[in-house]
Order: structure tokens, then sequence, then C-alpha cells
């Protein structure tokens, strides 16, 4: 373990091509973090993947790896890239050149958690903001391109489940009148991130256990799907969002009472995921 960037879980034998990663599950609040910030603990833990480390847990029996973050998304942001600082919040980054995400505060070193909050008073350094992403962010994605690059040595190919939560609202605020909305939102930056066989797999894992997909609509995949998925060099990545209020108390970060039977359900579509085909005709068919 990398103490400040990542936790790393591995089975007993490599035996999947899968790789499993949770880079906004990280729950350690250091008490100079909590120091800077102007939002209390459970403000901060808004734009945390809470839980989402623990649910994805069983893929270890399964023969897969599972990386976690350690720090807090609110900290560093590990979906983002590492030059995505935000001047607003920076002093002394250079201006973004129409970053979306830099302009809603969310870069690689957040200014603000959910509905917008500031986390800070001020600015940081640019000293500081380095220190993070030396530290925490590239620890982090050297261990998972050394996890891809093993899996592949080993399959002739790697899967990144890319794994994260989203906020109810999310789902909710864009579906279609009369529908209901979708459980799990896959993403594949609409087939850019991950060879089309790869993607239907999942999809069916997930609705063989009742839960309702969709893909791309609203999280097609951000830095990490775009980085690393590379279909034609036989590195696919898929994220995974999963509704929070599947399991979890939104408002108080607490598990819901039916936490574990959820995880129980989830876990037998991980089961199938982690066994994605690796024969020869399965390379061919990408």
């Amino acid at each position: 373990m990398h103490q400040t960037s990542y936790q790393l879980y591995e089975p007993a034998q490599l035996q999947s091509c899968v790789v499993f990663a949770s880079p906004h599950s990280g729950r350690g609040y250091s008490v100079t973090f909590k120091r800077q910030t102007i939002l209390d603990e459970l403000a901060l833990r808004s734009s945390e993947d809470a839980f989402v480390d623990h649910l994805f847990g069983d893929v270890v029996t399964f023969g897969a790896p599972l990386l976690t973050a350690v720090s807090p998304r609110a900290y560093v942001d590990l979906n983002r890239a590492a030059e995505e600082l935000d001047p607003a919040l920076i002093a002394g980054a250079a201006p973004s050149r129409q970053n979306p995400r830099i302009a809603s505060g969310l870069g690689v070193i957040p200014r603000v958690v959910s509905n917008g909050r500031a986390i800070y008073n001020g600015k940081l350094t640019l000293a500081e903001a380095r220190q993070r992403v030396d530290t925490i962010w590239h620890p982090y994605h050297a261990k998972l391109q050394n996890l891809l690059n093993r899996a592949k040595l080993q399959f002739g190919q790697s899967v990144l489940i890319d794994c994260h939560s989203m906020p109810h609202e999310a789902v909710t605020t864009n579906n279609l009148p009369g529908t209901r909305p979708p459980e799990i939102v896959l993403g594949d930056r609409f087939g850019a991130s991950a060879g089309p066989s790869f993607v239907a797999a999942v999809e069916a894992a997930f609705t063989e256990q009742g839960f309702r997909v969709a893909r791309n609509a609203p999280f097609a995949g951000a830095y990490i799907a775009q980085n690393y998925g590379r279909p034609s060099r036989q590195q696919h990545v898929i994220q995974v969002e999963i509704d929070r209020s599947l399991y979890m108390d939104e408002a108080a970060i607490k598990p819901l009472p039916g936490y574990t039977e959820f995880r129980t359900r989830l876990s037998k579509a991980l089961r199938v995921i982690a066994t994605l085909d690796q024969s020869p005709q399965h390379l061919a068919a990408e």
C-alpha cells in the first residue's frame, strides 16, 4: 500500500484480465486538510463515492485485483488529468483553455464539492498543488497502468472497470417522463474506450441481476476512460456508475438497512464480469 495514495487488494491467484479500481472512495481526511477547509467532514464527503470500495470488495475472491484510493476526492481528484489545475484556486496556475471541469471548480485539486460549495477560503500555492499531485495522483496512476500491463501480459488484453457512484438526482433530473431512471450507467465514451462485446457483457451481467442499465448518459466516462481506454491496443475501460440511493442514505452518508443484500446482489454480477471471456475467439472479435 502507498500510504496516502492507494490501497491494492490482490487475489490469491490472478485469474482475470479485469482490473477493478475505485478512484473516488478514499476517505483519509487528514488533520492538515481539515484545518485548511471551511467545510465540515460530512460536507466534504458529499463528493466521495462512499462505500464503493467495499461494494466491489468481493472481486478479489473472483481472481481480480481491486485498486482503491486512500485520499479523498475533495483533496485530489484521481479522475482528472494531472495538469488540470484551477487558476481560481491555485495561485500561479496557468489559465485553463476552455476546460469545463476546471471552470466548474472540479479540476485535479477541486475548488468545490457538490452543489458548488467552496472547500477553501482563499487560494492554495502552486507548490502545494504540485506536491499533492506528486504524492497522490502519480503513484495511483503508475500502479493502475502497472496492473493493466500485467493483465495484458498474462491474458493478452486488459479490461478496467472504473468503479463509481452517482447521486440519485443525477439520473432523475434528465429522465424522460413516465420512464424509470437507470440504476447503473455504463460509460465507454460512446464506444471509444472499450470494445462493444465487453460493454455488452458487462451490461448483461448487471441486467441479469435485475438492474436497470443505461449507457453514456448522464456519464460517459472522464479522464480515466479517456486516457486508458485503448481498444485497438487491447486495453479497454468501462466506467460503472451506481445510483447511491440504492444502498445509502445520501444526506447522512450511511448504509441503508438493505445494504448487505444489495452488495450480495451486486457481487453476483461482479463474479460474471470478473470472468469476462478470455478466449482467442473473443480477442479476434474485438
